[in-house]
């Protein structure tokens, strides 16, 4: 695991030198404390690029996290006669069946790194390489023979990756603080991300908060060549696709897909734990790990004192059935701390308060072990989220009640909006508004933080202009909409897969717990499972009111009966408390001074007013207080330029 950075350029014009890329590299240090390494040519030029067969300039930079081969895994890394250049950041799974494939077709190897064979994977693929490999990863490989670098990211964005083309050159990084290390970047705000972060919390790939940096999307490879960039998937899931099977078929198919996930997974040259939520998906990984291996694998959980917010009780249950060496960890969080810590460490606007959890169980994790597996992606595989519960529920009422006159109704404006997680009121509240839209728009409703209608009055009527015609709302839709005319579950969790998952649950995940130097792996996102669940039969996920129905009877005696049965609680921070505590004042002073910098976008009034509604309690504000403020912060700490 690892930070990587980098360039090319024409030869004869301004590029990056060894002090440019130590300082991009020095940026991520925190994703790889152990090692550092560089390649630059021309100045560490291979033969081919001194027999002139290279136009480019090219600089590849490197820190390194040791997970695999600790004494040879150094990078960048080359072939034999040095054509191939490459810097990878990530984990490849199956790297040990992949070079016995390629030992067998004549390749020497140097190493016994998981690196090594990405590189030989090219050289007999080239880019068609990356539909073979089970991992996380950012990769940029330089190709002397094609004079061209390629860049590519893996399938559900586990890992990032950014870059921008201008000027004929093209440089890369894993986090934006260190691209804008590159000579000559502009900080200049692109005003259609902070109309996707006021909807998502995050910011959609491709697009970054800045003009002329873009994300490589999930699944897709890079090739620049002759001052020209294309991008083209490598991963071309067909999400129309449903497969008929039995339950048997089914139960035993998922046996043998999560297990070896998970036994790819546990490879490793350093000590390998995992977060216990005591949430079935998180509790299930554990149980298997365990059954795999032969002495106790180290668990984790974190908690606050707030019960709305402390599982570990249920995760301390779960260790003590499954047999871990289990740590319980209860924190009580600096508010003030944390959130300019997240302000800095996210280099973009981010506002999932379950961030705060994350980077506090990173934190504590990482005194014990340096890899973790963690339980993402198993609500979106199999139906796990109340929202779906919800989506189904309403379609049914749309049929025999009057939704459009029940979602303006007087009487559910009336419905207490607790801050409370789990109030029922709040809950009954939401889902009624979103009744009489489309599946699609309704969805939309349950997710998004700020609507259309409430960003329209926040904004300045000049940051509107500024605004392009692009409704934020088709990200979702378009996802939602590449699932064809499969029923509602089947498009609902499939859009999560390409939208919610790789942008707000892997990007939370990725840099907590890299800024901690903490590897985090996701057994239920091998891309052989997600292609399998995505194409379930939704009767096999959901039934009645119960989710992830197929796991249960799949794994039932492996996890306590009261794991499955209990209410999802779900991850996250008591933020609508700090708002009117610890917070409070920090609030006030970040979203209602004279210099407050998001000023520029929206009036100050109608921030005041979302402010002192949340503070007086008669509205619950507290996620888009969160989405402001961490907006705020952000641009108090990185000054980007308006």
């Amino acid at each position: 695991m690892c930070g990587i950075a980098g360039g090319v350029w024409e030869l004869g014009k301004p590029g990056l030198n060894s002090a440019s890329l130590k300082l991009m590299t020095d940026a991520l240090v925190h994703r790889g404390p152990d090692d550092s390494g560089e390649w630059i040519c021309p100045a560490q030029p291979s033969s081919l690029v001194l027999d002139g067969s290279s136009s480019l300039g090219v600089a590849l930079g490197f820190r390194r996290l040791s997970i695999i081969d600790l004494q040879l895994g150094h990078q960048p890394l080359g072939n034999e006669d040095g054509s191939v250049q490459i810097v990878f950041n990530g984990e490849i799974y199956n790297y040990k069946e992949l070079r016995r494939r390629l030992e067998g077709a004549g390749h020497n190897f140097q190493t016994h790194s998981d690196t090594e064979t990405i590189v030989h994977l090219y050289e007999d693929l080239g880019p068609n390489c990356f539909e073979h490999l089970n991992g996380m990863f950012a990769i940029a490989l330089f190709d002397a023979r094609k004079n061209r670098l390629v860049l590519a990211r893996d399938r559900l964005g586990k890992k990032p990756l950014y870059y921008t083309v201008r000027d004929g050159k093209l440089y890369f990084a894993s986090e934006l603080k260190s691209l804008l290390q590159a000579p000559g970047l502009e900080r200049r705000i692109n005003p259609s991300a902070i109309d996707l972060y006021l909807t998502y919390q995050y910011i959609p790939h491709p697009e970054s908060i800045y003009e002329g940096i873009q994300k490589l999307p999930p699944g897709h490879y890079a090739i620049f060549q002759n001052g020209e960039l294309t991008v083209e998937p490598f991963w071309k899931i067909d999400w129309t696709r449903e497969t008929p099977t039995t339950w048997p078929e089914a139960s035993s198919r998922l046996r043998e897909l999560l297990t070896d996930s998970i036994r790819l997974r546990l490879r490793s040259d350093v000590p390998v734990g995992a977060f216990l939520s005591g949430g079935i998906d998180s509790s299930l990984v554990v149980a298997i790990a365990q059954s795999i291996l032969e002495k106790p694998i180290h668990t984790f959980s974190i908690g606050f004192s707030e019960a709305d917010f402390d599982e570990t009780q249920y995760a301390q249950q779960v260790a003590d059935y499954v047999g871990t060496k289990h740590e319980r960890f209860q924190v009580n969080p600096d508010a003030i701390d944390i959130i300019d810590k997240l302000a800095y460490q996210y280099d973009e606007p981010f506002s999932d308060s379950s961030a705060v959890p994350t980077w506090y169980l990173s934190e504590l994790t990482k005194q014990n072990v340096t890899v973790a597996l963690s339980g993402d992606g198993g609500d979106e595989l199999f139906g796990g989220y109340e929202r779906y519960r919800a989506l189904i529920l309403s379609q049914r009422m749309q049929r025999w009640l009057p939704t459009a006159w029940l979602a303006h109704s007087r009487l559910i404006k009336m419905l207490p909006d607790s801050s409370s997680q789990r109030s029922l009121f709040r809950r009954v509240r939401r889902f009624c508004e979103a009744l009489g839209q489309s599946p699609p728009d309704r969805y939309m409703n349950w997710i998004q933080i700020f609507g259309e209608v409430m960003r329209a009055s926040l904004y300045r009527d000049e940051f509107v202009e500024r605004l392009p015609a692009r409704d934020p709302a088709d990200f979702l839709r378009g996802a939602w909409a590449r699932s064809g005319k499969r029923d509602l579950l089947s498009c609902a969790s499939n859009a999560d897969l390409q939208t919610y998952l790789p942008c707000a649950l892997m990007t939370k995940v990725d840099i907590a717990s890299m800024a901690h130097s903490l590897e985090a792996r996701q057994p239920f996102l091998d891309y052989r499972l997600v292609e399998w669940a995505a194409s379930l039969p939704s009767s096999f996920k959901r039934r009645g009111s119960q989710g992830k129905y197929i796991l249960k009877r799949t794994f039932f005696d492996m996890i306590p009966a009261e794991i499955w049965s209990r209410p999802k609680m779900g991850f996250g921070a008591p933020i609508g408390k700090w708002f009117k505590t610890t917070l409070r004042d920090r609030t006030y002073d970040a979203l209602c001074s004279s210099d407050t910098r998001i000023n520029v976008f929206f009036r100050p009034e109608s921030v005041r007013r979302l402010v002192e509604t949340h503070m007086r309690g008669e509205e619950n504000q507290a996620y888009r207080l969160w989405n402001l403020l961490m907006l705020e912060l952000w641009m108090r700490r990185w000054n980007p330029s308006i």
